[in-house]
């Protein structure tokens, strides 16, 4: 057979040729992924690799199977990017992730005592070298130092000291050059400064930071770990802070805790926390009615604009329809987040359009009912335009002759608005009313970008009034007083289970619908 590209079998040598490629480049990337697996010692993601390799192998080595040929790319992409992230934010709602507790106790361990490290007299001393695995500006940093007995030279890492490769080496012990690392000058070097001071390299007896740029000593360290109590002791005071496994931290008898813990799973404390604590349930529960009233107002107000001016526009009377719908779509057109610092600052009390158009002083933002107001009209002003949209592609469907039928049995506008138009409307516009409704109760940007929860009660800065759930998510995982992802894990969760609840119900009363109307 001859191909359109001007010989036989061309098509079938590139399609055979495309093949080996991309099965090539799958079998590379499983063996690049099964070496830290194993690094790891996780041997259940390492089966689930090499079963998901031999698996592909097989569906498209093979002359058969050619439905799952076509499935199994959608598949893949579904786990990875829709399953995976579930399940890991899953996982997480039932642990103590977040600052201080992010990695193993022998993380913690580490940190605790490299902390702590102090210099005392007679400490040794190094010639030292900054420099950098990859872009001078961004690149971790790893310390070059030169022992002053042995002159020999040593890679210092966050894992600790190693032999260094081929360096090239002053008198004076500074290293100018090493293979495989990029060496700071003195002002790249300067321009981390920070980074550099807060760097350490552990030791057996403590760390090594530096004293300056181009000097540094071996401290001791102030807190020690003794494995037999399984306790953290502080060498000048004799202050003790016994392992807590339940908890990830180390906590001394009178219940000081230290901030450097560890990853631990806490069951449902998470969720319970959510629910019984008074500091938390109060203010979630007060979020939730909110976060309700702002996703049903914002789609509910928006589809009864957005239908409304659909069906003004409808009629054949109205001269210049298209140059008006092209105008009431602008709103659509605009990138939403620069239409919400706009929106801002038109609510701002002293210099913005709002109050200077209605000669009102009106402090917007400040008052609980006047924010939830101004966010509710900006989600108006930025909702409609979809609404009309799909309600004009909705009305355009429904079949002129039954309008015209209505007319003749005498049916008014309202009447045959109500019973027919409206019915047939809320069959295909009812998924879209449920997933703008999904949209609304998770519509961070609205609020980040206009209030950013404000306003706060002087009793409680972590939840304003316009917070929704997920704002309020953010904050807590991301605030200023240290992140919590295990808690905002769990209260996204939440937030997860009432959208589908809500979702699946929706759904349900749709079918009822189409089965009513078909």
């Amino acid at each position: 057979m001859t191909s359109k590209l001007g010989g036989p079998g061309r098509t079938g040598l590139a399609g055979q040729f495309a093949k080996i490629l991309l099965l090539g480049l799958s079998v590379a990337f499983a063996v690049w992924a099964a070496f830290p697996l194993i690094a790891e010692e996780q041997w259940i993601g390492l089966g689930i690799l090499v079963a998901t390799t031999a698996a592909l192998l097989y569906v498209y080595l093979s002359p058969r199977h050619i439905p799952a040929k076509y499935l199994v790319p959608g598949t893949l992409f579904l786990v990875v990017f829709q399953l995976f992230p579930v399940l890991y934010t899953a996982s997480t709602a039932f642990t103590n992730f977040g600052d201080g507790h992010r990695g193993s106790k022998q993380d913690a361990i580490v940190a605790i005592q490299t902390s702590s490290v102090t210099r005392v007299p007679g400490s040794t001393e190094y010639a030292l070298s900054i420099a950098t695995q990859g872009d001078p500006a961004t690149g971790p940093i790893v310390f070059l130092i030169t022992d002053p007995a042995t002159k020999a030279v040593s890679i210092g890492d966050a894992e600790g000291l190693k032999p260094a490769g081929a360096v090239t080496v002053t008198p004076a012990g500074k290293v100018t050059a090493a293979e495989g690392l990029t060496v700071l000058t003195a002002g790249q070097a300067s321009a981390r400064s920070q980074e550099i001071t807060d760097f350490t390299v552990p030791t057996a007896g403590g760390a090594i930071r530096s004293s300056g740029l181009s000097r540094a000593y071996e401290g001791v360290a102030g807190r020690a770990y003794d494995a037999a109590s399984d306790s953290i002791r502080d060498t000048a005071t004799g202050r003790t802070w016994r392992a807590d496994e339940s908890e990830g931290a180390f906590v001394a008898a009178d219940g000081e805790r230290l901030a450097q813990g560890w990853k631990v799973g806490v069951g449902l404390s998470n969720f319970t926390r959510a629910l019984t604590d008074d500091a938390i349930s109060g203010p979630f529960l007060r979020t939730l009615v909110w976060n309700f009233a702002f996703a049903i107002a914002s789609t509910g107000f928006t589809f009864v604009l957005g239908l409304f001016i659909a069906l003004a526009l409808h009629s054949s009377r109205v001269r210049g329809r298209n140059f008006y719908r092209i105008l009431l779509v602008l709103p659509y057109a605009m990138p939403s987040f620069a239409m919400l610092l706009v929106w801002r600052d038109m609510f701002n009390t002293d210099f913005g359009l709002i109050n200077s158009l209605f000669g009102t002083d009106v402090d917007w933002f400040g008052g609980s009912a006047s924010a939830r107001i101004a966010v509710i009209l900006v989600q108006l002003w930025l909702g409609y335009p979809y609404m009309f949209l799909v309600s004009t592609g909705a009305l355009q469907a429904i079949p002129g002759e039954l309008l015209d039928a209505t007319k003749v049995d005498g049916a008014g506008v309202w009447q045959s608005f109500r019973n027919v138009t409206l019915p047939l409307l809320m069959i295909p516009l009812t998924p879209l009313l449920i997933s703008s409704f999904a949209f609304n109760f998770n519509n961070f940007n609205a609020i980040w970008l206009t209030t950013e929860g404000a306003p706060f009660p002087a009793e409680n800065t972590t939840n304003g009034a316009t917070d929704l759930l997920i704002t309020y998510t953010y904050r807590l995982a991301f605030g200023a007083s240290g992140a919590e992802y295990g808690f905002a894990a769990a209260i996204s969760i939440f937030i997860f289970l009432i959208v589908a609840l809500i979702s699946t119900v929706s759904f349900r009363r749709t079918r009822q619908l189409e089965e009513v109307y078909s």
